[in-house]
Order: structure tokens, then C-alpha cells, then sequence
């Protein structure tokens, strides 16, 4: 059987009409999982022992159960418990599922971002009388999030991809119409061909993206070895 190059080629471009709604999934379910996985963060670093078990049980239960359960006990088993949830957008129901599910990862990386900042610079700051409010948002914050943000646009780029697992909610999003769109034709190969490329595609231009805001961030650091490179060059 030979690969049929024009279903290809139209399919190719008809898919892109339904990019929004896998956009919109991501970009909202991102935020969420930003949110929340830094309230999560927060109590992880907490000296309150109850505060850092309720972290790590919460990590532990989004991380261990599959995401296509979690999409299910949200959109199915929660109207069950609570009648008002009833006739929950599927769109709404996707977000919350995939935003609490990569919330559990990135609280990691974000307290991997936070202990990585070296301690000495604190002490320094402390030592000089600055309000750890002051060291927070100047010292430990820039710092943590440029340490973690290849990571968490790693998350991102796997969030992209589990939206693809909305449309077993009845949600019409990309990987939702390509499925619909195979069934009909019979090309599976082509269709989801199609699809994958598309996918593809969106992860090249946020990597693209994501690069250009790492340069961005690191311009006050370079800005800062450069001048220290010039007084090293004048002293000697």
C-alpha cells in the first residue's frame, strides 16, 4: 500500500485549526502546575514537620497515579461525590488534572532551583543586614529560577504532549481530530503522521523560545563576568 501523499498534505493542513485548544490546555494547565507546585515547594522547605509530610504525600500521590486515571477520577468520579461539579467543561477538567499532575514535578525542580543557590551568598546578605524578604527576590530567586528553568520548560514539552490524552474526555483538541480523521480515511499512517509533525513543530518553536529567555536572564550575569574580567585586566 503506498503512502498517500495529498490526504497527507491536506490533513497536514487542516489539523492546525485545532492547535488552539491543545495551546490553551497547555498554557493553563502550565500555570496551575507553576502555582501550585511553588505552594508545594514552599511547604517542602517548611520546618513544620506536618506541612512537609502533607508535601511529600501530595508528591507522591500525583507522581505514582497515571495521568489518564487522574483526567478520569476528575472528569467522572468527582461529579459523583459532589452532584455540583456535574456537566464540568471537559476542557476545564483537563487543565486541573494535568495542571496538579506536573505541579508534583515541578515543586522538585523548584527546590532543586532553591538549594542549589549557594548558601554563602545568604550568609553574605544576612551578614550585611538585608531582609531575607530582599535576599528572597534579589539573591535566591533569580538565581533558583534560572537554575531550574531547563527543566521545568522540559515539563512543559511533556505537558504539550499529554494534552493529546484529553480527547478520552470527549474533547476535540489535535491528537482528538486526528483520531477522528483516521477513523474515516482509513490512513492511520498519514494521519498521525500528520499529527506528530504538528507536535514536533510547537516543541521546536517553545524550545526556540524557552533558549531566547535563558540568553535574556543571563545577560545581567554575563554583564557582571564581563566587568569583572575588565577590573581583573586593569589591576594587573
Amino acid at each position: 500500500m503506498s503512502f498517500d501523499w495529498q490526504y497527507f498534505i491536506k490533513t497536514l493542513v487542516q489539523l492546525p485549526a485545532y492547535i488552539p485548544v491543545t495551546l490553551i490546555m497547555a498554557i493553563f494547565a502550565m500555570f496551575l502546575a507553576i502555582v501550585v507546585g511553588i505552594i508545594i515547594t514552599f511547604l517542602q522547605l517548611s520546618p513544620v514537620w506536618l506541612l512537609k509530610k502533607f508535601s511529600q504525600v501530595y508528591i507522591s500521590f500525583f507522581r505514582g497515579m497515571p495521568t489518564l486515571v487522574q483526567l478520569f477520577l476528575i472528569y467522572y468520579g468527582l461529579p459523583q461525590l459532589f452532584p455540583s461539579l456535574r456537566g464540568i467543561p471537559a476542557i476545564i477538567a483537563a487543565i486541573v488534572g494535568l495542571g496538579f499532575k506536573e505541579s508534583s514535578y515541578l515543586s522538585e525542580i523548584f527546590r532543586a532551583g532553591f538549594n542549589s543557590v549557594d548558601e554563602g551568598q545568604i550568609e553574605a546578605g544576612k551578614s550585611l543586614n538585608i531582609s531575607k524578604m530582599k535576599l528572597f527576590w534579589h539573591i535566591v530567586l533569580p538565581q533558583a529560577t534560572l537554575n531550574a528553568l531547563p527543566a521545568t520548560g522540559n515539563t512543559f514539552v511533556s505537558l504539550l504532549k499529554e494534552t493529546s490524552l484529553a480527547f478520552t474526555l470527549g474533547l476535540t483538541e489535535l491528537f482528538g481530530e486526528g483520531k477522528m480523521l483516521a477513523g474515516e480515511s482509513f490512513k492511520y499512517f498519514e494521519t498521525y503522521l500528520a499529527v506528530g509533525i504538528l507536535y514536533w513543530i510547537l516543541i521546536i518553536i517553545y524550545t526556540w523560545l524557552q533558549s531566547l529567555l535563558e540568553k535574556e536572564l543571563l545577560k545581567p550575569y554575563r554583564r557582571n563576568s564581563n566587568e569583572s574580567d575588565r577590573t581583573k585586566r586593569s589591576i594587573s
